[in-house]
Order: structure tokens, then sequence, then C-alpha cells
């Protein structure tokens, strides 16, 4: 039986938003803080700045801290720790929110989900929002305090497509590297949707809920999905993503 679609309130804003020109648009010659400001507004028009109660000021505000931050970040693959060397796989850097935050709006990442979007079509979730809650970061996966922080150096790991996840973990983290929350790799996906293609999407390994349940973001009738895996099942299209580190305000 095929997993059912978990639904979302109608109204939500990231439910009614237009389609955002500014996810489409990444420019890999920008500077680090022309990057973060169209991250922003790909976040303001998506709607998901609205699961917040911020307007594109109030958001814009929101992020301020980081900007210090973003502006030290190096932006190639040789200077962040991305070591497949693959540039079709590197991220220099995602504005992540945190799930705490849009827990205090009475919101959980579910409601992000339809903010992935691919053309014209919405992101859906099929893991239901009791099953969300259980999904935690492993032990050695640290989140920064705030509403946002900063993942860099990602690489989405398509040299692991074909392999388990649960040897792809072993690797990231020999390599010194840590792997991909859900909101990490929904936040990738927001603001990045190139990177979510064909045959090359990403478990997200950072998230667990001590089974053998292990997140993913793939494509699904055209559209992102965010479901879970076997930790010891390899899928041909599946990576897993993973990132140089993160930063806080």
């Amino acid at each position: 039986m095929a997993p059912v679609i978990t639904g979302v309130e109608p109204h939500l804003p990231t439910v009614t938003a237009d389609a955002s020109p500014a996810a489409t648009s990444f420019d890999p010659g920008a500077p680090p803080l022309a990057e973060l400001d169209r991250q922003v507004r790909a976040y303001a028009e998506l709607g998901v700045g609205g699961l917040l109660g911020l307007d594109a000021d109030g958001l814009r505000a929101a992020v301020e801290p980081l900007r210090a931050a973003v502006a030290a970040l190096p932006m190639t693959p040789a200077m962040t720790g991305a070591v497949t060397g693959k540039a079709e796989d590197h991220v220099p850097f995602v504005l992540v929110l945190s799930p705490e935050a849009l827990a205090e709006r009475g919101h959980d990442l579910d409601d992000v989900a339809p903010a992935m979007r691919r053309g014209r079509q919405r992101g859906v979730s099929v893991i239901d929002p009791e099953e969300l809650a259980t999904y935690r970061p492993l032990d050695d996966v640290w989140q920064p305090d705030g509403p946002f922080w900063l993942l860099h150096g990602i690489d989405t790991g398509s040299e692991f497509c074909g392999a388990t996840p649960e040897s792809a973990l072993a690797t990231v983290r020999g390599r010194g590297r840590t792997p991909l929350t859900i909101a990490e790799g929904i936040a990738l996906t927001v603001v990045r949707p190139d990177m979510l293609r064909p045959n090359r999407c990403y478990s997200l390994m950072g998230s667990r809920a001590g089974n053998q349940r292990v997140p993913a973001v793939w494509i699904s009738e055209r559209r992102a999905k965010l479901g879970w895996c076997w930790d010891r099942n390899p899928h041909t299209w599946l990576g897993a993503a993973s990132a140089a580190g993160r930063l806080g305000a």
C-alpha cells in the first residue's frame, strides 16, 4: 500500500503562495551576501516567513544576525570541504529554519513541505505529524540556537547512489562531515530546487526516530516528496547529503 500524503491546511502561506522567482535564480558568481538575500526572498515569496508571522521585512530582520557569518564563508567546493569535487553536487550554504521556531507558531516541517516547489508543483510529505515529531537529530549533530542557522559546505551526495544509508553515514562521519537533518533537507530543496534531480535525490541521515527509517527527499509524480527509506536498503536514485558544518548568529 502506498504511503498516504500528509494533508496540510489549504490556507497555509506555503500553499497559497505563488511560485518564487528568487528560488530559481541562483547565481554561482554572486557574492555570499547576495546569495543570502536571494534565499531570504525565496522564503518570503514561498510563504515560509509567513509561517512565522513575518513579512519580507520581518524575515530580513530575523536573518540579519547571520550576515556577518555569511560574509566570511568560502564559496568553492575545495574551500568548504565538499569532498567529491563534483561541482554539480555542491551548495555553498543554505539558510535553515529551526523546527522549534515553527513549533512556537503551531507549525511543523510538514507545513513547510509545500514550499519545496518543482515548477508549478508544490512539495508534499508522506510522514504524518505524529511520526514527524519522533525524529530527532543524532547525538553528534549540533543545531545552533535561534530561529535560523546556516548549513555550509553542502554536498548532495550523489556518490552514494546505490549505497545503503547505513554505510553512507559511516563514510560521511569518517570524513569529519555531518549528515543533514529533515529541516536542512527541506531548506535545501526550498532554496535550491535545482539540486533535487532525477536519480540524484538525497537521504537526510541526521534525523532519526530510533528505528531503521531514514528520512529522505526524492521526486515522485514530478514533485518533491519528503518520506523515508530503510537504513539498510540501497537505491540507485538516492544519495546521502552531508555538510561541512553549521553556524549560528
